[in-house]
């Protein structure tokens, strides 16, 4: 079976046909990219109409003829196209052996709207009827460096030349596991593939697992926009100022390899979600917004003092949307990085900086802030028409892409996130009766993820186990070390001893581990105090000759690693999301076992933490809180890291919502007076200072009421 990917193509009736006959053979394998790689050349970006890569025929390329008109220089198109593909794959030399390139390129030109057809070996011309014969007068054997010319047409072979060469001595270090591993994950699945490539006009949505490669997938898809289109503007957005450097290098490094050149930063833009009135790198797609429709723009702080504490964002990009009137140009087309962590009023503002065609892609984890629905769904985003019709409805496959494979974290890593960010083997909570922090409304949404049942229902009130496949987790992302090694709980009884622990563990990291030190992030859960609590550790490394850094704070907001320094980065939650490395040390996590007024919040930063690991994972901390925290890991090793709970009701689900909700400062305030209140209610009624009776009949009434609700709803 042929794996068809459509890209942008300026030829789409003989495109269509060429794709129509590769669906109904089955007797091919390969993979067809239709508009696509585009090559870079001295003269600039070539694309190639079409494109197969199979393990029987090597690499042949189509060329598309869209009218009756073959034309006399099919012959010297034929040979153009096949030295420019031949040259970029020589330029790689996994594709060389000697002087000599080991996959076969073969040239067909593809002409279905004509009938009568001269036979040419050389020059193979075909249409409908006679291209299965010239297809089977081709043979090839790639068979040993199939993946490696999938992975150099991909372009994901370009990901990892600007990074610092990896010297191994030993074949089982912690450097050498990290190398294989790297290695290992050389090509996109075919639904990565489809991500970047297939575009809509429309809004698009891309939905993945941390570690799924969304933001792979993004800065490729940007690129292969830009290359197909320089002249729109383009933008890429996102929430966390550390990633507009990865997002640059990444998107920098596709455009030069399929086009020869730099991009056009004029036409593309990596911007800020918020952004300020700064020029240059500093305005944002906020910013763009309210200047592009004569609004008033709030900073951070002014949003603040207007829209309250935790509301900045929401309230400033709602003003925003109630204050314009039509909707004005600026880009032809808008992808957004994590759109988990913005309110829904800001992909709106997004969805009406486009002309017509409304091309927004936005990318999100299903599971990065652990909410019962992490987006609403695009209907209830972008609003409706006049007639009350959906502006947007995700129908297409194309539209509504899930990126179910994790590339990241192995399974151990992965479930133990999940555990813990959901408090699946948590104690009991007496007010909801079960350990349950937060779970999906749509239990659906497991399989979806990657996720199989092992027994048991995703059904309310319904026993379930659940466990990661191997194909949604592949097994070699845990096979490279034994599984008492990949994530380890430690518990300390002060803070000295666990700096101590961990400045040793970097140290041999590096000394003996042949970690590099971009390999290496420690991360501290609570965001309020990271400086000073990473600073003994820091002390301890600098005092042993090991340079470090506080991301954001030592470094510009928009470094992340430091790789030129060869400094271990130290980082708050915040500044380490859309980030990974091979070692992840997470400091004080009984910041994270209990907490009042945001315990969803606490457990998700502790999820977010732990899927940041390549590879092997360190949670440590201090106190009964860690212990108790190291207790549910225990729990969920005993269950072989397979989930087992029993999926709550909607009645339950609902109590969830009410006594893990994320509470503002002003509603943990109240809440805390009135439950001074209500204790020095009760004392003084059983010492009898006063009576029930002073309390009135109708107060009575409704919190009798309100009792026995809940009594019946704790019994149901």
């Amino acid at each position: 079976m042929v794996e068809i990917i459509r890209g942008s193509t300026p030829k789409p009736i003989s495109s269509k046909r060429l794709a129509d006959f590769f669906d109904l053979a089955d007797q091919y394998e390969g993979i067809l990219y239709i508009g696509y790689p585009i090559i870079g050349t001295p003269e600039g970006p070539f694309p190639i109409d079409a494109l197969l890569i199979s393990r029987e025929k090597g690499l042949i390329i189509f060329n598309l003829v869209e009218g009756r008109e073959l034309g006399e220089s099919y012959r010297e198109i034929q040979d153009d196209s096949a030295n420019k593909l031949e040259a970029k794959l020589r330029s790689h030399k996994i594709l060389m052996a000697g002087r000599t390139l080991s996959v076969q390129v073969s040239v067909v030109t593809f002409v279905p709207a004509v009938t009568n057809l001269s036979i040419d070996d050389t020059y193979p011309v075909c249409n409908e009827d006679t291209i299965g014969s010239v297809l089977d007068s081709i043979t090839a054997q790639n068979e040993g460096v199939f993946e490696s010319v999938v992975s150099v047409i991909q372009t994901i072979s370009t990901i990892r030349k600007g990074r610092k060469k990896r010297e191994v001595k030993r074949v089982d270090s912690r450097g050498a596991k990290l190398k294989r591993l790297e290695d290992s994950i050389a090509n996109l699945d075919n639904l990565q593939g489809r991500a970047v490539i297939e575009s809509v006009e429309g809004v698009q949505r891309i939905r993945g697992l941390a570690g799924s490669g969304k933001t792979i997938v993004l800065a490729l898809k940007a690129a292969y926009l830009h290359a197909q289109h320089p002249d729109w503007k383009i933008a890429v957005t996102f929430s966390t100022r550390s990633l507009k450097g990865q997002l640059r290098h990444l998107i920098n490094t596709f455009v030069i390899e399929q086009t020869n050149e730099e991009p056009d930063w004029d036409n593309l833009h990596i911007i800020h979600a918020w952004g300020s009135s700064s020029v240059g790198d500093r305005r944002g797609m906020y910013y763009t917004f309210c200047e592009t429709h004569s609004l008033e723009y709030y900073d951070f702080q002014s949003a603040r003092n207007k829209f309250g504490n935790g509301k900045e964002f929401t309230g400033a990009c709602n003003q925003a949307l109630e204050g314009y009137a039509v909707n004005k140009r600026v880009y032809d087309a808008i992808l957004v990085d994590e759109a988990q962590d913005f309110p829904t009023a800001f992909l709106r503002i997004c969805y009406e900086l486009l002309g017509e065609e409304k091309r927004l892609v936005y990318a999100y984890d299903e599971l990065q802030s652990l909410n019962s629905q992490s987006l609403p769904p695009a209907e209830e985003i972008f609003g409706t028409n006049p007639d009350g019709s959906p502006r947007v409805k995700l129908d297409d496959k194309k539209q509504d892409i899930i990126l179910e494979k994790c590339y990241r974290n192995s399974r151990p890593v992965l479930t133990t996130a999940h555990a813990l960010g959901f408090g699946i083997y948590r104690v009991p909570d007496a007010r909801t009766g079960t350990g349950l922090i937060q779970i999906f409304d749509q239990s659906d949404l497991w399989l979806d993820i990657g996720y199989s049942i092992v027994s048991g229902s995703l059904a309310d009130g319904e026993e379930v186990k659940i466990a990661r496949t191997n194909e949604s987790s592949p097994r070699f992302l845990e096979e490279h070390s034994p599984l008492s090694d990949l994530v380890q709980f430690h518990c300390f009884d002060s803070t000295e001893e666990q700096a101590a622990w961990v400045a040793k563990s970097v140290i041999q990291n590096l000394q003996e581990d042949e970690l590099l030190t971009d390999d290496i992030v420690v991360i501290n859960t609570n965001p309020l105090t990271t400086k000073g609590e990473v600073g003994p550790i820091r002390k301890i490394l600098f005092e042993k000759g090991v340079n470090s850094h506080l991301a954001g704070v030592d470094t510009s907001p928009d470094v992340f690693f430091n790789t030129d320094a060869e400094s271990i980065v130290f980082t708050g939650i915040f500044r380490a999301k859309g980030n990974e490395a091979g070692m992840i040390y997470i400091i004080n996590a009984q910041d994270c076992y209990s907490a009042f007024g945001d315990l969803s919040t606490v457990r998700n930063r502790l999820f977010t933490a732990i899927t940041r690991s390549k590879a092997w994972v360190r949670v440590l901390g201090v106190g009964e809180g860690m212990r108790r925290l190291a207790d549910e890991f225990e729990r969920l090793k005993n269950n072989n890291f397979e989930l087992h709970f029993t999926y709550p009701t909607a009645e339950v689900r609902k109590q969830l919502k009410v006594v893990n909700r994320d509470m503002t400062e002003d509603e943990k305030h109240r809440v805390k007076k009135n439950q001074s209140e209500l204790q020095t209610l009760i004392t003084d009624l059983e010492a009898g200072r006063i009576y029930i009776e002073d309390l009135g009949d109708e107060q009575l009434s409704r919190l009798e009421a309100l009792l026995t609700r809940r009594k019946k709803n704790a019994n149901s």
